[in-house]
């Protein structure tokens, strides 16, 4: 087995990550290579631990939009990642993964409450640990959640996956053909250039406790591991200039 640069790690998967090339749902193809993209990568000996949004099912943004109270909205946001948790933890455990999920909010018959020496003993004992739910607050993205639960485990990085995009740059390259791709970035500079990074609660959690955070595309061919060996891909957002 190669060295890893990294032993613990934080993976933020989006909602819309997981389903495909479909409007809605969740795509089991694509979840089946998520699941095996992070057994490779368990399987050198790196703590992983997974934060997974909900947007495939439910967009509380949008809801508020349309009417709904904010809060309320939010909370039923949480509960599509607690659905998108349990889909990825059963495919991993088809891979032969030995998985646990987590909850920030008390939904015992399906995921464990969230504690954190919980979290880390799993992670010690080379489990997968799944992190639903958000924070368990609402007003709170998970991007925060992912910050925060990558602190809380002490891994060494975050690895922020995007959907067709292979990192960070000066613009949406979508929309704009002369984005330029930024390789390396501080997180003061991609705060003061508000860069689509994650959201500032998050990116300003990630300043403050000096976790470096990669963000790479999901599509790429063994991106993840990759990430983990140090080799350059996406692109790297540290506190060093």
């Amino acid at each position: 087995m190669p060295e890893t640069k990294y032993k613990r790690v934080l993976l933020k998967l989006s909602g819309e990550a997981l389903r495909g090339g479909n409007s809605y749902g969740i795509d089991n193809p694509t979840l089946t290579k998520i699941a095996k993209q992070i057994k490779q990568v368990a399987e050198m000996g790196v703590g992983v631990g997974i934060v997974v949004g909900g947007g495939n099912i439910w967009r509380g943004a949008q809801a508020e939009i349309d009417g709904m109270d904010r809060v309320t909205a939010d909370y039923a946001g949480m509960l599509a990642t607690v659905i998108n948790a349990l889909a990825l933890q059963d495919v991993l455990e088809r891979e032969g993964v030995v998985t646990r999920t987590q909850s920030a909010l008390d939904i015992r018959q399906v995921a464990e409450p969230f504690i954190r020496r919980r979290a880390i003993r799993h992670l010690e004992k080379g489990r997968v640990v799944i992190f639903a739910g958000g924070t368990g607050n609402p007003y709170m993205t998970a991007d925060t959640a992912a910050a925060l639960r990558a602190i809380e485990i002490g891994a060494e990085v975050l690895l922020m996956t995007k959907n067709g995009v292979d990192g960070i740059y000066t613009a949406d390259p979508r929309k704009n053909p002369k984005a330029k791709k930024i390789d390396r970035i501080t997180h003061l500079k991609a705060l003061n250039m508000r860069l689509a990074v994650m959201d500032t609660t998050a990116l300003s959690l990630c300043l403050d406790n000096k976790l470096p955070i990669i963000v790479f595309d999901l599509e790429a061919k063994n991106g993840m591991k990759k990430a983990v060996l140090g080799e350059l891909i996406g692109t790297l957002v540290t506190s060093e200039s």
